[in-house]
């Protein structure tokens, strides 16, 4: 019978295991996927420790927002997709019952995208959480344009150097912030124009001296904590803020730059609208088909490894996504 990760307490990455399952049909408007490769993720994370935002139904609750694979079966009335088609999974809005960690999956056919042609399954795996938020955040919310200077945080993570190569896509000035200087010569080889690194200099500082005195059109920030106020004032008068993530789970500080317009983007309530999707994936698509979009890969795990996996990503060292494949 096919594999599913599943897990009955919350906790520490021990909590996953490897269990058999027997294969389920789609029902009505659904599709079956093989899957080929998936992504572990930081929610992944927050709900198999039990910081999940919504209540997980346990025992032998599920993981996996994200992952690739070819369309296995077809539920009665779904139209244009075909078995065999390779798609990505473009939202699983019951992950914690059907998620992707797993050999199968059913899910709504309106969830699923087409795959990029020419990008292979692992690479596929780490397309979309990542660059969907990047381009959500960016493009749909902050308004990015040809030459707006982007200064993105957190740039050495999967949506920071999704957002790199998103803005060079769009003409925009990427500007990364690391925490490590012994990071600056792999930004600048993943696309950014400057890298600022905060260990060795002031970000409003070093901002400023990159944007010629103004400070950035836009800051894209996957940290919030206490450093948001300093981080507002890198961003010049009337620009925007959007925030997409928090990787310091202490307090945000309240902005200290008032002309800013700030947003708060959570992708995954966008991702469940398929006309939102679909407009997305046909700029991936052709981000993917040009080279512009490249997903980085930092480590492939195997099903059997799950656990392995989940220590790996709490070490917080990945330079690119985790992908497991079954």
């Amino acid at each position: 019978m096919p594999r599913v990760v599943v897990f009955d307490e919350t906790g520490g990455p021990d909590v996953l295991r490897v269990v058999d399952e027997p294969v389920v049909e789609p029902a009505a408007g659904e599709v079956r996927v093989r899957i080929e490769a998936f992504a572990v993720n930081p929610l992944d994370q927050m709900v198999r420790a039990g910081q999940s935002p919504r209540p997980v139904p346990l025992p032998h609750a599920r993981l996996g927002v994200e992952g690739t694979g070819v369309i296995d079966a077809l539920g009665s009335g779904v139209t244009g997709l075909a078995v065999g088609d390779p798609v990505i999974l473009g939202a699983i809005p019951d992950f914690e019952t059907r998620g992707a960690y797993a050999e199968y999956t059913v899910l709504p056919a309106d969830r699923v995208v087409p795959r990029p042609a020419g990008l292979e399954p692992v690479a596929a795996a780490a397309l979309w959480v990542s660059y969907f938020t990047a381009y959500g955040a960016l493009v749909d919310r902050a308004g990015m344009r040809p030459g707006d200077q982007v200064l993105i945080t957190a740039a050495s993570g999967g949506v920071g150097r999704a957002a790199i190569q998103i803005a060079n896509q769009i003409g925009a000035v990427p500007i990364a912030v690391t925490r490590q200087s012994a990071k600056v010569e792999s930004l600048l080889a993943a696309g950014a124009a400057a890298v600022i690194a905060t260990d060795r200099e002031d970000i409003g500082e070093a901002t400023r001296r990159h944007t010629g005195g103004v400070g950035a059109d836009i800051i894209l920030d996957a940290v919030m904590g206490p450093g948001l106020a300093e981080l507002s004032l890198a961003a010049k008068l009337g620009g925007t803020l959007a925030t997409v993530g928090w990787l310091d789970p202490r307090p945000a500080s309240f902005p200290a730059n008032p002309s800013l317009t700030i947003y708060r983007y959570m992708s995954f309530a966008d991702m469940v609208d398929p006309v939102t999707a679909r407009r997305v994936a046909a700029f991936l698509a052709a981000g993917v088909r040009t080279g512009v979009l490249q997903p980085m890969v930092d480590r492939v795990f195997t099903l059997n490894d799950i656990v392995e996996a989940h220590r790996y990503l709490e070490k917080g060292t990945a330079t690119g996504k985790i992908v497991v494949t079954p």
